[in-house]
């Protein structure tokens, strides 16, 4: 058995970080991920005047309940998209100040404007500069009074997640119908988190309503990443071998860790504890037809070992992951139809047959997560190459070098 250990979750990363710089005191961060992304985060608070000290393996935030210390700031936001909706919601509560906001081309092409047409019906005074919905903008902070809002979610939950984490710091509280949502276990991780904090928030259907009062600091622990941890659970069904990942159980946030269901369907063994998972197989993955509009993201990771299974594999309802660093949904098409595989793609599907891949040099589209899940198709189609290998560095930096010793682990086994 093979057991990984997996850096934090980036999810859990970056709404800790909101909220401990919105929390009355210090917050402790416990393993927090450290990427370019996060890394990008804690820079966009101290550029805004928020203190952050970090350490190896924890941050310590000093929370500004009243927002951020500067008047003035310009944050560059980097490739990260929770920094870059994130930040906008958290600065429009401050009393006063000016604050710009700008990110990559990559980010640029994201969407954000039902999240900002959200802000513009709350009363904050937001302008676009260049595309409207997009990067880069400005928001003139006067406090928000709260209230109501309809907010369409169908495109990314982040919208919804953004608003939330913003309702404490208002001075009526929000109460938020939501139309559309998507990748739904990411708002159970706000909600808990938020629980963590000292806010509870009563949902009732697709109708949150959030109490003003403020989040209170903490000692916060981060479990590690459940989209990371995909890859290896990947392997792990698709070489034959057996993975542990601590950190990772019956009572885990993120609900990407989901994805070990799909491989379960798959023909695979897997067990989940109170503190770890592990996936084990033969490595004959049977072919299946899956709904994955919860967990969008380890889509990439069912894609590039579907050419392997004995049967089509079929993934529905993912049409939000046109809207991600990349399509990632023709990204995952056009590089499996490189490596010979027959794919057929729709709206927001894409149904991927048996196969026998031979290798080629992935198109990343700067994608962390292309890369990734191409690397376990690696373990069956040695000599694949990457155009950008380095992206990774978005949400693990040292992929490649800890994927080369697990491969290694396996081979030898």
């Amino acid at each position: 058995m093979t057991v990984i250990d997996i850096p934090g979750s980036k999810s859990v990363t970056a709404r800790a970080l909101f909220l401990a710089a919105a929390a009355e005191g210090t917050t402790t961060l416990l393993r927090p991920l450290r990427s370019d992304d996060t890394e990008g985060f804690a820079e966009g608070l101290r550029t805004l005047g928020y203190e952050v000290a970090q350490e190896a393996d924890r941050w310590h935030i000093a929370g500004r309940p009243a927002g951020p210390a500067a008047a003035d700031a310009e944050v560059y936001c980097r490739d990260g998209a929770t920094t870059a909706r994130f930040l906008p919601t958290l600065v429009a509560a401050a009393a006063s100040g000016t604050y710009r906001f700008d990110a990559s081309a990559q980010m640029r092409r994201r969407p954000l404007a039902p999240l900002t047409r959200a802000l513009t019906a709350l009363g904050v005074d937001l302008r676009h500069e260049e595309a409207e919905g997009h990067h880069p903008l400005t928001v003139r902070a006067a406090g928000v009074e709260g209230g109501e809002l309809t907010l369409d979610a169908g495109e990314s939950s982040q919208y919804l997640t953004a608003l939330l984490m913003l309702g404490p710091l208002t001075a009526k509280g929000l109460r938020i119908e939501v139309t559309e949502l998507v990748s739904a276990p990411y708002v159970e991780i706000t909600l808990a988190m938020m629980r963590g904090f000292g806010v509870e928030v009563l949902r009732e259907g697709n109708t949150f309503t959030v109490p003003p009062g403020g989040y209170r600091a903490t000692a916060y622990p981060v479990e590690p990443d459940a989209s990371t941890a995909s890859y290896f659970f990947a392997a792990a069904a698709l070489t034959g071998h057996e993975v542990t990942v601590p950190g990772l159980g019956i009572g885990a946030l993120q609900g990407d860790l989901r994805f070990v269901d799909v491989l379960r369907e798959m023909g695979a063994e897997v067990s989940v504890g109170a503190d770890a998972t592990t996936v084990r197989s033969t490595g004959r993955l049977r072919g299946v037809t899956v709904n994955m509009r919860d967990i969008s993201d380890t889509m990439p990771t069912l894609a590039a070992i579907a050419p392997y299974a004995e049967g089509p594999v079929v993934i529905e309802d993912v049409a939000n992951t046109r809207v991600k660093e990349c399509d990632r949904l023709e990204a995952c098409a056009a590089n499996l139809r490189a490596m010979g595989v027959t794919v057929h793609t729709g709206p927001d599907r894409i149904e991927i047959h048996p196969g026998t891949p031979k290798p080629t040099e992935i198109a990343t589209h700067g994608d962390h997560r292309i890369v990734m899940s191409f690397a376990v198709a690696g373990l069956r189609t040695p000599g694949l190459t990457y155009d950008d290998p380095g992206c990774v560095r978005k949400t693990f930096p040292r992929f490649h070098e800890v994927f080369a010793d697990f491969a290694h682990g396996l081979a030898a086994r």
